[in-house]
Order: C-alpha cells, then structure tokens, then sequence
C-alpha cells in the first residue's frame, strides 16, 4: 500500500471503520428498511469523515472503484435485462419448460421442474419465472397426486442457485466484475456447482419434505397447460438459443485465450465475439427474433427496453457502490489484517467469502446483497488470502443463497403462490436454499482444491 495514495495508514482506524461500514450496512437494511442504494451511500460516506481518513484519497477511490466498475459491467447488466423480458413475453420461458418435461418425462415433474429453475434461473429472476410456471406447478401437482411441497421445492431451490451464482444474470455478474473473474469460467464451473445443488434440493423436495407436508394444490389451476393458445409460440431451439449462444461465446473466448498464442486470428475473433457485450447483444437479437405478433414487436421497441432499464437500475447503482467500497479498503490496512486472520490460524480461506454471503442475505434476505458484499469485501484480500477471483466469486455466491425465510421477498412470493403456510415454506424453501447452497460450495470447494479454479 502507497502511503502517498492510502485512504488511510492506520490499522486501528480502518479495522473499526470496516467494522461499522457492515454493522451499519445491515443494520439500515434490516431494522430501518432502507433501500440498499442509501443503506451502502451512507455507511461508506461516514467512513470517510473518521479521524486519520485522507479524504483526497477517499474521493479519488471512491470514483475510480465506481467508475471502473460500472464500465466494465454496466452495459452487460443491461443487455441481459433485456434478454430475460424477451424470454419472458414472446414464450421462451413456456418452451423450454415443455422441452424439459418432453426430455425427463411427464412421470418425472418435480425433476422436470428442477431443470427448468436451473436453466431459466441463469437468464431472468428467480420470483419472476416462478410466477410464471406457478399454474403448471399446482396442475402438475394434481395430475400426479403429490403435494404442492413435492412439486415445487426442487424448482425454487434450482431457480434461486442460478440467479444466485451464474452470470448473466445481474447478481453474479455484478460480483464477477468486482473481483475480477473471468466471465467465462464464472459461467462453465459455476453451472456445475449449481448442478449438484439443484440435485440436492430435488432430493430434499421429493424424499424429505415432500411427503411429510401435505398441502394439496389448488383447484384453481386444474388442468392448466404449458401453451396458451392466442400465443403464437417459438420452436425448441429458437427459445434456448438467446441464453445458450451468449453463454457459448463467452465460455470459448475464455478457453481460446488460454491455448492459441497471442496475435492468432482465431483468437482474436473469439476475443470479441465472446466479449459479454457482443455477446449479450447477440442474445437480444436472437430473443427479439421470437416475436411474433406485431403488437409485440412495439412494445419491444419501448416498453420492454424500459423494464429491463427499471430493473437493471437497482443492480447497477449498488454495483458500482460496491465498486467504490472494495476501492476504499485497498486504501487500508484492514484486509491485510482479515487476510492475515485466515492464513495465521490456518482456515481455509474459501471460507471468508462465504461466510460474507451467508450473513449478508440472512440479515437483509438480498441475494443481491449478500452476492455483491461478499464479493466488495473479498476483493481486495484476494492476494493475501490466495483465493482466484473465480474461487472467490462463487464461494459468496453459494453463501447468498442461504438460506430464504421471511426477511426475503422471493421467500413470500413462493408461499404465498403455493398457498403453503410459512411454517411449511421455511421447512420447504428454506431447506432447498439451505442444502442447494451448501452442496454447491461443498461442489465450489472441490473444484478450488484440485486447482479447477
């Protein structure tokens, strides 16, 4: 650390103020109920009135870490915003549930619907593609004779894991930014995390409170297809195709860049087509070529753009706050001594970013939050700690996921649409967040000791 350049050089000061900047953050969120744009304004700008702070410093960290990082993602954020109203209007979303169900079989629902939450879960939010495959939840659920528990807690799990862990959705990718991952790996090893943990949270669903919970689904959506049928819907491989093609051009970019030479043409195509902001951009061709009625086509032109921008928004302004906090406290002391609390007593230190997400959704039921704090905080302790970027990311990743309860508005929408009680959501719901979560660091874990990441 340049004294020339440091936020501050006391050790003391700069422990306390990390200390207070969480307390405060959680605190405002949790008790208060503030937004999370002010509850992460606040907190950071107190830190920079503390005795000892060079505020010259301060400001010059505090925009350059908000700059840099919303330059690097802010673009990214928005494009995948806009993916993800495509598949939601034009009937992507209805396809590839079909596609699932075809694949797995109709006998297999709970499993079928699982997949599904992992797939759709890497492209839009977690609450919004719920609400839309509730009805098939509560039909399929009638069809087969199973409780509402059974049916839908592989899916809730599986759904929030992707959002939680796998750009491009806006959480992951935000955190990707913050420390520096590659994109690309983020993608391919975070996938197969999430894969045991949607396993794991079908397996608790169907074999471990499913059969003990025994809410029957509702009359009101008997009979309930995946196709409406005034909607003009697009083929199998059209749907897929605006999440796939982006996922698959970033991920060769990064496996090109490490085994062609610099300078090989090759390399250098790949280079910009699996640039997430070409690629994205590809995405929104491909998902906009799904429309098919001319109504359709004008609101694309406007209205969907201005959801995706309202959505993206909240992303964005905590993104680059979070940009500007891991910037102050490269300025400090602190994350070497957090850092040198690990290594010293021999923790793994996988741990810390986990442990950040964890805390983080629990206090203010934000995967959001606790995704984009785990990974402000570790950031700057990533040499020290001798974590990758990417083994960094999806560990606070995973954390964020555990667990949803009351505190979490993904939480209440799928209660209040199964119609199950709370009691029964925290032991269904709860539990899939809690060992989907657990399963896919325990998948993290592994991959970071064989050195995968």
């Amino acid at each position: 650390m340049d004294p020339a350049t440091a936020v501050t050089t006391s050790p003391l000061v700069s422990l306390l103020g990390f200390a207070a900047v969480i307390f405060l953050l959680l605190f405002l969120i949790a008790k208060w109920k503030w937004h999370v744009f002010f509850a992460l304004l606040i907190p950071i700008l107190l830190f920079g009135v503390l005795p000892g702070i060079q505020q010259n410093n301060f400001i010059d960290a505090f925009e350059t870490g908000f700059g840099n990082t919303l330059g690097s993602i802010g673009v990214v954020i928005v494009l995948g915003s806009i993916i993800a109203e495509a598949l939601k209007h034009t009937g992507a979303i209805q396809v590839i549930t079909r596609s699932m169900v075809n694949l797995i079989g109709e006998n297999r629902m709970p499993l079928a619907l699982t997949m599904t939450g992992f797939v759709l879960g890497i492209a839009i939010f977690s609450d919004v593609a719920f609400v839309i495959l509730n009805p098939l939840v509560h039909s399929a659920a009638r069809a087969m004779g199973v409780s509402i528990a059974t049916m839908a807690t592989g899916m809730v799990g599986a759904l929030q894991l992707t959002h939680a862990i796998v750009p491009p959705t806006p959480g992951p990718l935000a955190a990707a930014a913050l420390v520096g991952a590659d994109i690309g790996k983020t993608i391919v090893f975070g996938s197969i995390a999430c894969f045991f943990g949607a396993i794991a949270s079908w397996i608790w669903g169907v074999y471990v409170v499913g059969p003990r919970i025994n809410t029957p689904p509702s009359d009101e959506f008997d009979g309930q297809a995946l196709d409406n049928p005034e909607q003009e819907l697009p083929g199998t491989l059209s749907s897929y195709m605006p999440i796939v093609i982006p996922i698959a051009l970033i991920g060769t970019q990064s496996v090109v860049s490490l085994v062609l030479p610099e300078g090989n043409l090759l390399r250098n195509i790949f280079s910009y087509l699996g640039w997430p902001v070409i690629a994205l951009a590809i995405g929104v061709w491909l998902a906009y070529r799904n429309i098919k009625s001319k109504d359709a086509r004008e609101q694309a032109k406007d209205k969907w753009v201005e959801a995706a921008l309202r959505t993206s928004a909240m992303i964005l302004v905590v993104t680059g706050l979070g940009g500007s906090l891991s910037a102050i406290l490269r300025g400090t002391p602190a994350v070497e001594y957090i850092a040198m609390l690990f290594t010293d007593y021999g923790l793994p230190t996988i741990l810390l970013p986990f442990a950040i997400g964890i805390i983080g959704n629990m206090i203010t039921g934000s995967t959001t939050v606790g995704v984009i704090t785990a990974a402000s905080l570790v950031a700057p302790m990533l040499g020290t700690l001798g974590l990758s970027p990417e083994a960094a990311m999806l560990s606070g990743a995973c954390g964020s996921v555990i667990i949803k309860y009351v505190n979490s508005s993904y939480f209440w929408v799928c209660t209040s649409l199964t119609r199950l009680s709370a009691a029964d959501a925290v032991l269904c719901y709860g539990g899939a967040t809690l060992v989907g979560g657990v399963s896919s660091f325990a998948a993290v874990w592994v991959m970071w000791n064989l050195g995968m990441i």
